[in-house]
């Protein structure tokens, strides 16, 4: 006679045959993407699992980074900040593997949707100036100057790892934004306007700004420094 064994039938409250599925919630999770039925294209679903994906990946991001404003474990947080976008990054080769004239059935279901609506980098626009101001909080205490966080940086190592991980995270939203347009202009091309009437052309102008410019004139800084001491 078989004997029922349910010590390990789900626990947690909500729907799902197993805790895994209840804790992940993946009935919810599973049921955000269109249906076949509902496709212009059978390719939404590679578009909005790449999309829906980079929103988790770049809200846990700004997650650490706001956390990482009272700077007792900004090291740590910024670094797991800095991974997420590179996977964020890693997800638009995905687009690319889209035909550029099937893209154009997609791109009709789009309404006026836009990256520039993503709620992921609003976020990290809201997050990032504090951060530099926390950060320039404490090296002011510290009595340095920019300039001397990476001269006396031996003397200072929390306060120079900091600054290289603010300047990476710096560096790694901008290289995402490199490739999305890059990947818009590759499906799309470069002489058209987007879908909120913003020329694709517009979009290598702004990939030029920088959230913490100061940290990259010091570079500069430190190159003329240099050739002073030659």
């Amino acid at each position: 006679m078989a004997i029922e064994n349910d010590a390990y039938a789900p626990i947690l409250p909500g729907p799902g045959g197993s805790d895994y599925e209840r804790y992940l919630r993946t009935d919810e999770l599973l049921a955000l993407q269109k249906t076949p039925d509902e496709w212009a294209h059978r390719d939404e679903l590679l578009f909005q699992t790449v999309h829906q994906a980079s929103e988790l990946w770049l809200k846990h991001a700004w997650v650490e980074v706001e956390e990482a404003r009272d700077l007792s474990g900004a090291i740590r947080l910024l670094r797991r900040a800095c991974a997420c976008i590179r996977y964020v990054e890693g997800f638009l080769e995905h687009l690319e593997l889209m035909s550029p004239w099937e893209y154009q059935e997609v791109r009709r279901a789009l309404g006026h949707g836009s990256g520039f609506d993503s709620p992921g980098f609003r976020e990290i626009r809201r997050v990032s100036p504090p951060l530099l101001a926390a950060f320039d909080a404490l090296r002011r205490e510290r009595g340095l100057s920019l300039l001397e966080v990476y001269t006396e940086a031996r003397a200072n190592e929390d306060v120079y790892q900091i600054a290289e991980l603010l300047t990476e995270w710096d560096e790694r939203v901008g290289v995402w934004r490199f490739r999305h347009f890059k990947v818009v202009a590759r499906i799309i091309g470069e002489d058209v306007v987007g879908t909120q009437g913003t020329p694709v052309d517009l979009l290598a102008g702004l990939i030029k700004n920088k959230m913490f410019p100061e940290l990259w004139r010091v570079r500069t800084e430190l190159t003329e420094l240099a050739k002073q001491s030659d």
